[in-house]
């Protein structure tokens, strides 16, 4: 099973075949909301609201161990994960696609483990990301001519604020391309839950370092809606290309972790 968590727009029931949602209960509390199970195209998929369908989670308020959680027992093995970010690069423009491969961690509220008990687990992080899930996206874009970019470091910050210019500035010296408050630390349980997972991170503004910049949420979400149909097109050509078997690391990504 392939899992999608995105926001609106891609949550859409039409997509699917023999949809229904399904209430699912963790360790960790409720999911951020109903999931989406159907079929499409030959592939069943499972389909989550992070922020809740009427984004009512902030994102240090997502349950993002639930979430992982939840879509792990439906039977999902890979993730495609759609997120709105700020580009940090004058290169990057609105409207752009990163598939991002690296991640600098700059959250502080959030449980970022599913090993808090008497087992330790010091998951390998140095390659975040499915090579074998991003080389299907990559490929695809291609073919859709889509605007992207194959690489990029995404800076995940706690929010719900914007940053200020002097962070901005900061997270730019540092090499980031790209900044987002959702990937972290969904990523980081979806290797501790041995899923592939890949982020399709939507360009929607520059971010602050613009002398002349002020983010607004308004603006943010008359792009990221600009977005959403360019997501979709890509998704329906990727998911029945992805292969039953997974031949990456992914699935063993706790050898070794576990102490």
């Amino acid at each position: 099973m392939i899992g999608i968590i995105g926001g609106t727009g891609i949550y859409d029931a039409s997509l699917l075949k023999n949809a229904e949602e399904v209430k699912m209960h963790t360790p960790y509390g409720r999911p951020s909301d109903l999931i989406l199970v159907g079929e499409f195209k030959g592939k069943k998929i499972a389909i989550l609201s992070r922020h809740g369908k009427k984004h009512i989670y902030n994102p240090s308020q997502v349950n993002y161990r639930a979430n992982i959680y939840a879509l792990k027992q439906l039977g999902v093995t890979r993730i495609i994960s759609a997120c709105a970010v700020g580009s940090l690069q004058e290169n990057i423009k609105p409207g752009t696609i990163v598939f991002v491969d690296q991640f600098i961690d700059r959250t502080y509220k959030r449980a970022n483990t599913f090993y808090e008990g008497q087992q330790v687990c010091h998951i390998s992080m140095a390659e975040p990301f499915c090579s074998e899930l991003r080389k299907i996206l990559i490929e695809n874009a291609k073919e859709l001519n889509i605007d992207f970019a194959e690489k990029g470091c995404y800076v995940c910050i706690e929010g719900p604020r914007f940053s200020t210019k002097a962070e901005s500035r900061l997270y730019r010296s540092w090499g980031c391309d790209v900044i987002g408050m959702t990937l972290c630390p969904e990523v980081t349980l979806a290797k501790e839950a041995e899923l592939c997972y890949a982020s399709v991170a939507m360009v929607t503004d520059y971010d602050t370092f613009k002398e002349d910049k002020l983010v607004s949420a308004e603006e943010v979400i008359k792009t990221m809606k600009e977005n959403i149909e360019k997501v979709r097109k890509l998704l329906e050509n990727v998911i029945p290309k992805i292969p039953e078997e997974r031949n990456c690391s992914c699935k063993n990504a706790l050898k070794g972790a576990l102490m």
